[in-house]
């Protein structure tokens, strides 16, 4: 995974096949304290404590479908790599929060990557509950709620060229104004 929005987008489609019927994307940047913060909170069906302990190993997976587990693995070590942390808490029937830390300035985080698309296209596959993306910076702080975006458009289709890049427009523009690293 090349960019933190490769492991948003993968950390989201688990929290949507747990069944959670609210998924908030959280990003903090602090710049004095040289801190890129990723969190991902789920309402979903959680994990007990063992699936927890061993979630970050690459060959673990809960999937019968293959016999790896990447995506928390290649997020935790992403973290760690640029000089961050990396935090996994969940609980049976509660639900599931991931935490990864970067150091801001290391030339090991990734990138943002395309945030808007990731965003959009979770958007379009997921209509059981709220998507919430937040982002805040030292100037000030960026959310969109896929609930109050679907009351906007009413019955038009998120697909729509014009709502999609209305969506897409919405998140470029407000990250540019509060400064996000890219």
């Amino acid at each position: 995974m090349r960019t933190l929005s490769d492991h948003i987008l993968d950390i989201v489609q688990n929290s949507i096949k747990a069944n959670a019927t609210l998924i908030e994307i959280i990003v903090e940047e602090d710049k004095i304290k040289d801190l890129w913060l990723l969190k991902i909170v789920d309402n979903g069906c959680g994990m007990n404590e063992e699936t927890v302990r061993q979630a970050s190993n690459p060959f673990f997976t809960s999937r019968n479908t293959r016999k790896v587990g990447l995506g928390l693995s290649l997020l935790k070590q992403n973290a760690e790599a640029a000089n961050g942390s990396f935090n996994l808490e969940s609980e049976e029937g509660k639900g599931t929060t991931v935490t990864a830390g970067f150091q801001l300035s290391n030339v090991d985080k990734p990138p943002l990557g395309d945030i808007w698309d990731t965003y959009y296209l979770t958007l379009l596959s997921y209509n059981t509950g709220v998507l919430q993306y937040s982002h805040k910076t030292e100037i000030d702080e960026f959310s969109i709620n896929s609930g109050e975006i679907r009351e906007m458009v009413g019955e038009v289709s998120l697909q729509q060229k014009e709502i999609r890049e209305g969506i897409i427009e919405l998140i470029k523009t407000n990250l540019e104004e509060i400064k996000a690293t890219k």
